[in-house]
């Protein structure tokens, strides 16, 4: 098995090994749950030793943790930079189809996320009634800025982006209940695109977007 020292030499260094650890991280806990989930199951995952999980990590709590702030800021950074001056059909748009395509290229994240919510959130209170409202707020009010120009009718900013997280993320959380009712095992990059079409063509009618 090699060891850290090697895989870093190879792989570029510590931030190699700690995308390594992650990604086995987001596969075992997204399949057991936190409590079911194990730092040698992960180690065992990664082809790493357990201690060099905990060297890099920490701990379980602190390596959960980071993996939860890892997918939100996947799904959010499209709104970063928005002003009063963009465009919120653009904006919009590119929302919906980030967090589709984040959703079927990180189902692991995605589930692990929704069952730490489902769980009452333990681990993530904390983030969500701070910097994640933060965040949320300060694109309400560019939204807010939107609608008293007139791009857009009036609608609640915080309801809007709800809509998109959680009718995007249903292709993911829920995908057994989608392919039995399809008939079909999983969604085609043709269904994903029709998908993604359909979430823009309905939204954005919805809140009137200029």
């Amino acid at each position: 098995m090699q060891t850290t020292q090697s895989l870093s030499r190879e792989s570029g260094g510590r931030e190699a090994v700690e995308h390594t650890i992650l990604n086995a991280a987001e596969c075992v806990f997204a399949r057991h749950g936190y409590r079911g989930a194990s730092l040698q199951a992960i180690a065992d995952r990664a082809g790493l030793p357990k201690a060099n999980v905990l060297y890099y990590m920490g701990s379980k709590q602190v390596l959960y943790l980071k993996l939860l702030d890892r997918m939100m800021r996947r799904w959010n950074a499209v709104l970063d930079d928005i002003t009063t001056q963009s465009d919120p059909r653009e904006v919009l748009s590119d929302f919906i189809r980030t967090k589709m395509m984040l959703g079927q290229r990180y189902p692991d994240g995605s589930k692990l996320f929704a069952a730490e919510i489902l769980a009452g959130a333990p681990f993530l209170a904390d983030y969500l009634e701070g910097e994640l409202r933060q965040w949320v707020e300060s694109r309400v009010d560019v939204m807010r800025h939107w609608i008293e120009q007139g791009k857009m009718d009036s609608v609640d900013p915080r309801f809007l982006i709800f809509l998109i997280w959680s009718s995007t993320q249903h292709y993911v959380e829920y995908g057994a209940q989608v392919n039995a009712i399809l008939g079909q095992e999983g969604l085609s990059e043709q269904d994903i695109d029709d998908v993604t079409a359909f979430l823009e063509r309905v939204i954005l009618k919805g809140c009137g977007v200029r």
